[in-house]
């Protein structure tokens, strides 16, 4: 059996005392930056472990984070999961992910697992599904720091992560009225879901700034799929007067558009322009690629994981801190009029 080097081989190795060491390795305030800087190359000279389990014991913190997405199978939750946990290794921090599969159900769970796991604090991305917001009321009863990002419900008084969805939106619909589309129809997502509740406030108001009728049988009830923007598409044609451009509430609602305008020998972006919302990595890559709105995920991840361990940590006090992103406009081919 290999032997385990301990604080106290540490201690013997710098004469000091095992107390110091420990003090060191957890940054107490109380030690010297020199001890500090010290004790951490001899342990890692001697190869020291940090018996993470002991150490939770002692200082009644577990240093996980638990973050739930409503996906792992889009990309944009991916990219945020990764700004996270560049922020979470240097804080010292590991993460719990828990895929909610758009359920409320499953959110639920997954919030249990994390009290069973007695993690620091929580990050969530709402799930399309959640209307009853009770499991979270509970989560702040019993004090857990709690941080929403990109899906938040503002009423609950959480702190959030969010990008300028208002703002990505009014600029989507202005880029396709300046390529000379005039009837512009709007897919939207989930209503009870802030961010796409902006997003249709955003397209709305684009029309009016630009003296653009708002027709309501321009606005079709999405739900964040491809098929949501496939069935959108085939109600738009059937209008006697369709619309020559959509803006889609994110991208696989705007790649179901798409699909549907081929199946129909529809050309994009000449007879219909298409945009969508959040920079899918398919949006590059398909024909035509894929105008849409970039949502910052590494940073919105970065930002969202920064503020929860401010709250951990109480370095500074919070009350319903928001932090807005702004949205990034990325124009491709789909939106583009090849006869302007």
């Amino acid at each position: 059996m290999s032997y385990k080097t301990t604080i106290i081989d540490i201690a013997k190795e710098l004469n000091t005392t095992p107390a110091t060491v420990s003090r060191a390795l957890s940054n107490h305030p109380g030690i010297s930056e020199k001890t500090k800087q010290s004790v951490q190359f001899t342990a890692s000279k001697l190869n020291y472990k940090r018996n993470r389990i002991a150490s939770s014991l002692r200082s009644g913190k577990t240093h996980l984070i638990g973050v739930i997405i409503p996906s792992a199978e889009i990309n944009f939750f991916g990219s945020v999961v990764h700004g996270i946990e560049s922020i979470a290794n240097s804080n010292g921090y590991n993460v719990l992910l828990f895929q909610s599969n758009e359920s409320r159900e499953f959110e639920e769970k997954g919030l249990e697992t994390f009290l069973t796991a007695r993690v620091d604090g929580i990050l969530v991305s709402l799930a399309k599904d959640t209307i009853d917001y009770s499991h979270f009321v509970e989560i702040k009863k019993r004090g857990i720091p709690l941080v929403f990002f990109d899906r938040v419900n503002d009423e609950l008084g959480v702190d959030s992560v969010v990008i300028d969805d208002y703002k990505g939106a009014f600029n989507a619909t202005q880029h396709l009225i300046k390529q000379g589309y005039k009837n512009i129809a709007h897919i939207s997502g989930p209503q009870h879901l802030k961010n796409f509740n902006d997003r249709i406030e955003g397209y709305r108001d684009a029309l009016k700034a630009n003296g653009i009728r708002i027709d309501p049988k321009l606005i079709f009830p999405g739900n964040i799929s491809i098929e949501t923007g496939k069935t959108g598409t085939e109600y738009f044609l059937s209008l006697s007067n369709p619309p020559d451009a959509i803006f889609a509430a994110e991208d696989f609602t705007a790649l179901g558009a798409i699909s549907k305008l081929k199946e129909r020998h529809i050309i994009i972006p000449r007879e219909m322009g298409i945009i969508g919302f959040a920079n899918e990595l398919f949006g590059e890559h398909i024909t035509p690629s894929l105008s849409t709105v970039d949502q910052q995920t590494i940073r919105m991840g970065k930002s969202a994981l920064t503020l929860l361990v401010d709250i951990i940590e109480k370095k500074e006090k919070h009350i319903n801190q928001k932090i807005v992103l702004d949205p990034l406009l990325i124009v491709r081919q789909s939106s583009l009029r090849n006869d302007r």
